[in-house]
């Protein structure tokens, strides 16, 4: 009989089993193939599926497509631990050739977990599901009848013991590649990297056959020539500016001599470096000229900007789209519009429904330049669900820029420095921390190993006194502020300033400021910016300020901080509440950007109604920044002289994460342990390992011991997980109704990607008073979620206080 793979819904057409095995593994191998490990990932692709060389399945496949209404019920067919099983029993019993073993459980695991996660060697309950699914389940229906046809009609037994023997010689090489990492985090790498290959390739092989098109239809341009014809436009870019009125000022003349150190630095070799230019210093295109250059030189495939906040990804990815004059081969990624539902999807397996359609749309970044965030780059490595570690290959053989890197959160710092650590040994990748207010990612225990000499911009405490164009004022000496007493502060500054930004640390004294001032200043421009906007509607807003700005009209703009991180605006005058040293240098980069003044000022007040009871890094940064003041004020010349130069953010820095040391490895309180030993401890740091030999007076049956599911499960980088949204907000309404009626995948990702402009991330809290209020809507079997019209507020975003759009809703 026939085997299948898939069935197309289109036209009903069969995916034979054989073809879908071959061509994932070709994939797999491709995307292995970039650390050297094609086999590995190839033996993944090859063996994934082989549990569909049933006739139940087969069966199976045919009564739910038949009836989709009621397919047959979960756990009446298991294809995915078949290729796992035949690698234990292959290599994982009798006499056990330990690198042939430790193949058996990198490979088997991506495969038993390919419709689901990674799953645990030792678990905290000391049993192993990983062996729960190779060498104990019981119900794997026509187990050897299966082995007996995937030799028989994919590849025989003695082509695919060659086939394990070149993979196993890739794993000594893998292993043998010096680097700091313990034998634990080697394995946790290549297991990942090879999963993402395995869950991209069979994504990719199976949206391809449903979409009808082929793997040349949807190939980049070579990367070389795109990337040199790019650096082309870009220098043409950078004669333009050369040309331009004014281009002879201090600063202009500063920002293209270190525009020139990066294009000469692109000629070394791959690693990881630091490029410290003054905010305002122009590090978007100088940053873009190293990777250009570079990654032309050097073969990189990838171009990735890793940024803080979604306003500076639309900022930046809209200025190099108009440079690089391409609006193809640039993609923004903010955010998963679509949330991944926790559960195994092994019973939709082989037909398309709208739950697989967002599953497979193309979300892999294979794009020549990818624009996202911090949040996306660490769920690569780190999150549960298959859609981010798909990504993970396509972060090798690429140079990768970390745009305001100071932005790590603290308890992902060790796991951020190792993941960047595998990336340069092993990933052949370049890492550039572009930044004004370096932090001391070095000086940790899990630290980042830079380059020696690695800061591109050379004398850089010249480079700092030359760019002088704001003065720090403390006002802290003058006691705290209330809003009410920031808003006569304010208005005695418009006297002297005709605009002023006001950066304050949590929404609420934000908004509650700007509704004041909305009372205060009736006849002036005032506007309101914060995470509870759309990144559509704060472009919107910050388009709207620079024309005012650009005018030289009155205005005041009230923000969280995420307008410190990069936004180009240029005020008179700055107002920021005390924080870390590093908010304060970025809040200073909003002023005077481009030198139009000699010198203007950054006043620092102590904010005396913000709750920073659970925001704990911007209160220990707070009061760091707050003792450095005090030292300033008792000798000037501490800290360099003032809070902007390199010793104040070095001092500041090793103070706070020696402050934060408890954090820096990602504490699991429920667990008592730290993530990083979840993933990287062995024997005898990893306590389930020593616990597993104390009860059982035995050492667990495995070479791998590590409880990688676990420790997803309680990954999040933003300490309160937060759900993305789609708002109603302009066009945003249109795409909500497209995707209410899309039917190819290619448009389930078009509209996505489209989505990712009108969505908002909120809290837990902010989820359930909406759900109680009626304010939500829940598409796709609650993948995606909508705002409905009345919850969106024009001036500033989400409004959870107006009730009077949740009765309408009944009518």
């Amino acid at each position: 009989m026939k085997f299948i793979a898939h069935i197309r819904e289109s036209d009903g057409e069969n995916q034979l089993l054989k073809a879908h095995l071959l061509e994932v593994k070709a994939l797999a191998e491709s995307y292995g193939a970039k650390i050297g490990v094609a086999h590995i990932s190839g033996l993944a692709g090859l063996l994934h599926d082989m549990g569909k060389f049933t006739k139940a399945f087969v069966d199976y496949l045919i009564e739910a497509v038949a009836h989709p209404e009621a397919p047959p019920k979960r756990g009446s067919i298991d294809h995915s631990t078949a290729g796992g099983r035949l690698l234990y029993n292959e290599f994982h019993t009798g006499r056990i050739d330990r690198e042939r073993g430790i193949l058996a459980e990198v490979v088997g695991n991506a495969i038993i977990s390919h419709h689901s996660y990674l799953h645990d060697y030792l678990n905290p309950d000391l049993e192993s599901p990983y062996l729960r699914r190779v060498r104990d389940k019981e119900d794997i229906i026509d187990y050897d009848r299966s082995v007996a046809l995937f030799f028989e009609q994919v590849m025989n037994k003695e082509e695919f013991q060659a086939y394990v023997d070149k993979a196993v010689l890739e794993l000594r090489r893998f292993l043998s590649i010096p680097s700091s990492f313990s034998p634990e985090a080697k394995y946790m790498f290549l297991t990942k990297f090879v999963f993402s290959s395995l869950i991209d390739g069979d994504r990719t092989n199976t949206r391809r056959f449903e979409d009808q098109v082929s793997a040349e239809e949807e190939s980049n341009p070579p990367a070389k020539e795109l990337f040199q014809s790019y650096y082309d436009k870009l220098m043409a870019e950078v004669q333009t500016l050369a040309s331009r009125p004014g281009s002879n000022s201090s600063i202009n003349r500063l920002r293209s001599e270190m525009s020139e150190q990066c294009d000469k630095f692109a000629d070394k070799s791959s690693g990881i470096y630091t490029l410290s230019i003054p905010t305002g210093g122009g590090k978007t295109l100088a940053s873009l000229r190293y990777a250009l250059k570079h990654a032309a030189n050097n073969g990189k495939k990838h171009i990735i900007y890793v940024l803080p906040y979604t306003t500076i990804i639309e900022q930046n990815a809209a200025e190099v789209r108009r440079i690089l004059q391409d609006e193809v081969h640039i993609l923004e990624h903010h955010s998963n519009v679509a949330e991944e539902i926790d559960k195994d999807d092994e019973l939709e397996d082989g037909f398309v429904n709208t739950s697989q359609k967002l599953k497979l749309a193309k979300d892999n970044w294979d794009s020549p330049v990818i624009f996202t965030t911090m949040v996306q780059f660490l769920n690569v490595f780190f999150a549960k669900g298959s859609r981010n570690i798909r990504r993970l290959h396509n972060l090798s053989e690429a140079v990768i820029i970390f745009d305001e890197v100071q932005k790590v959160p603290v308890s992902c710092v060790s796991l951020f420095n190792e993941a960047l650590n595998f990336l340069k040994d092993y990933g052949h990748s370049s890492i550039v921390l572009c930044t004004a207010t370096q932090p001391a990612l070095d000086f940790v225990e899990h630290e980042l190993h830079i380059n020696p000499d690695a800061e591109m911009i050379q004398n850089l405490d010249q480079v700092i006194a030359e760019f002088k164009r704001v003065e720090i004022r403390d006002e802290t000496l003058n006691g705290t502020y209330t809003n009410q007493e920031l808003t006569d502060f304010i208005r005695n500054k418009l006297d002297e300033k005709r605009n002023l930004l006001i950066i304050l640390n949590t929404k609420m004294v934000v908004k509650d400021l700007y509704q004041r001032l909305l009372i205060e200043l009736p006849d002036m421009p005032v506007y309101h910016l914060s995470t509870s906007m759309c990144a559509a509607h704060r472009k919107q807003i910050l388009n709207q300020i620079r024309v005012h700005l650009k005018n030289k009209e009155k205005i005041v703009c009230i923000s969280t901080p995420l307008i410190e991180a990069g936004v180009d605006v240029s005020f008179e005058c700055v107002i920021r509440s005390l924080a870390g040293l590093d908010s304060i240098a970025q809040a200073a980069g909003r002023c005077n950007r481009h030198g139009e003044d000699a010198l203007q000022q950054v006043y620092v007040i102590d904010h005396a109604e913000e709750n920073l009871k659970h925001l704990d890094e911007i209160r220990i940064g707070k009061d760091i920044t707050k003792r450095m003041l005090v030292d300033l004020q008792r000798d000037a010349d501490s800290h360099g002289g003032h809070l902007l130069s390199v010793q104040a953010m070095t001092f500041y820095f090793q103070k706070f994460y020696t402050d934060v040391q408890a954090q820096l490895n990602f504490p699991v309180s429920k667990l008592d342990v730290d993530m990083t030993e979840l993933l990287f401890a062995g024997y005898p740091q990893n306590n389930y390992f020593q616990n597993y030999c104390l009860n059982y007076q035995k050492r667990p049956p495995l070479f791998l011991v590590n409880s990688y599911r676990t420790a997803a499960e309680h990954f999040q980088v933003i300490e309160d997980l937060t759900t993305s949204v789609i708002v109603p907000y302009e066009e945003g309404n249109e795409i909500i109704a497209e995707l209410n009626g899309a039917e190819r995948i290619e448009d389930f990702g078009r509209l996505m990607r489209k989505a990712q402009q009108y969505t908002i991330n909120l809290y837990p809290h902010e989820l359930q008073a909406l759900d109680r209020s009626g304010g939500l809507e829940r598409c796709f079997d609650g993948q995606i979620l909508v705002l409905k019209d009345g919850a969106y507020n024009e001036e500033y975003g989400l409004d959870l206080e107006n009730e009077s759009w949740a009765g309408l809703q009944m009518f």
